[in-house]
């Protein structure tokens, strides 16, 4: 499995056809604590850069982008029930859905893990 970061914050492993995406580390500390989560619909198209879903905390809400275009294939249901799963796992436990890859090509336009810490050290 290969991840990858954008600049927006959000990290996508990709394993074989599907991407799996959430939000990172920083990204969750920037905001605080988690209260609520509005993910797409499975079976949308999201192009590359656009609204997917939608992130509330304590101090304000934030969009999360899709890092490629594709077609959602599942969300995360446990983000329902438990929103603050973003808080304490969000590289893992608090993913928020799964997607096609429509052009692999877009993938080359993220960072690495090394790139991405260089990244956030200099914000």
């Amino acid at each position: 499995m290969t991840r990858y970061f954008t600049d927006e914050h959000e990290w996508i492993d990709v394993e074989d056809d599907i991407a799996t995406v959430g939000i990172t580390e920083y990204a969750q500390g920037q905001l605080g604590d988690i209260v609520f989560v509005e993910l797409p619909e499975v079976g949308a198209l999201i192009e590359q850069g656009k609204d997917a879903a939608v992130v509330e905390s304590v101090k304000a809400a934030s969009d999360v982008y899709a890092p490629i275009t594709g077609e959602i294939t599942e969300v995360n249901p446990a983000l329902e029930a438990d929103p603050a799963l973003v808080n304490s796992s969000p590289e893992d436990d608090g993913w928020f859905f799964k997607m096609t890859i429509a052009d692999e090509g877009e993938l080359d336009g993220l960072m690495d893990e090394e790139a991405y810490k260089v990244f956030v050290s200099e914000l």
